[in-house]
């Protein structure tokens, strides 16, 4: 069984509290993008993990792919089989896209269904959160007002579909700990619930991604980027998470051509 797992982007990104965890509180809106890695399960005498596609790391028990499988593994014993698991990576890893969780999520999906294992979508949300605070959003995978940790989420109505979107991958890294370390929470400047119905010609200025600030200090090619998609027509643009994927949301057929000093990966999704 095959299944293609897709990205997200956050549209506006607030910290506005550090908990007693250590964790942060956070509002955004989870926007699902049609980026996708492919993944696939046939049914086998012992469990094994094949990776191809971009690197992801060599310690196999940490993929959320993997760790996906044991979740519903342990849990169904006797329903769960062995499989071999084939992972196509196309989505970076580190790029504030969601990609690794995407997968997590997907295999439990995938699970769910080729086990028949009917298991509800709340019920899976909750076992995919020990995968991950982004986790959850991938099984109802539909634009999502994220709070908490981002496990909190309520459905809002936003559609995207009449532009068309480019995502711009740099090959820069960002440590999401260090990217944290530097975050002041504040109060956010928005109320993100009223997000679908505010116009996108109005998001520029009224919504941002408080990551942006200490990000681009460390990273200026990264404001160069978002800078060159609004140059070009973009009439949004904007940092994914804790970065470093920038996007940029066009009028449908329309593109910017980026010139920076560092390879990217460059994305268009009409």
């Amino acid at each position: 069984m095959l299944c293609f797992p897709n990205c997200k982007i956050n549209l506006g990104l607030y910290v506005t509290r550090r908990r007693n965890d250590g964790y942060h509180d956070l509002e955004t809106v989870f926007y699902p993008v049609h980026f996708k890695d492919a993944l696939e399960i046939v049914p086998a005498a012992e469990t094994q993990l094949h990776l191809s596609g971009l690197k992801v790391g060599n310690n196999i028990q940490e993929n959320l792919v993997y760790k996906a499988y044991k979740l519903l593994s342990d849990r169904y014993p006797n329903k769960v089989p062995a499989l071999n698991i084939y992972l196509n990576k196309t989505i970076p890893m580190g790029a504030g896209l969601g990609g690794g969780s995407a997968d997590g999520a997907f295999m439990l999906r995938l699970i769910n269904d080729f086990c028949r294992l009917n298991i509800d979508k709340p019920t899976l949300a909750a076992i995919a959160l020990e995968l991950g605070s982004d986790c959850p959003f991938f099984i109802y995978n539909t634009p999502q007002l994220a709070t908490g940790r981002g496990e909190k989420m309520t459905e809002i109505a936003i559609d995207l579909s009449a532009y068309s979107m480019q995502l711009i991958c740099p090959k820069v890294h960002v440590s999401t700990k260090e990217a944290f370390g530097m975050m002041k929470a504040k109060p956010a400047p928005f109320n993100l619930q009223n997000l679908g119905t505010l116009p996108l010609d109005r998001w520029k200025g009224m919504i941002s991604n408080d990551f942006e600030t200490p990000v681009f200090a460390h990273h200026p090619v990264l404001a160069t980027i978002k800078a060159q998609l609004y140059a070009q027509g973009a009439i949004y643009a904007s940092m994914s998470g804790s970065g470093s994927a920038i996007y940029g949301i066009f009028p449908k057929g329309k593109k910017a051509t980026i010139n920076v000093s560092v390879q990217y990966k460059d994305v268009w999704i009409e």
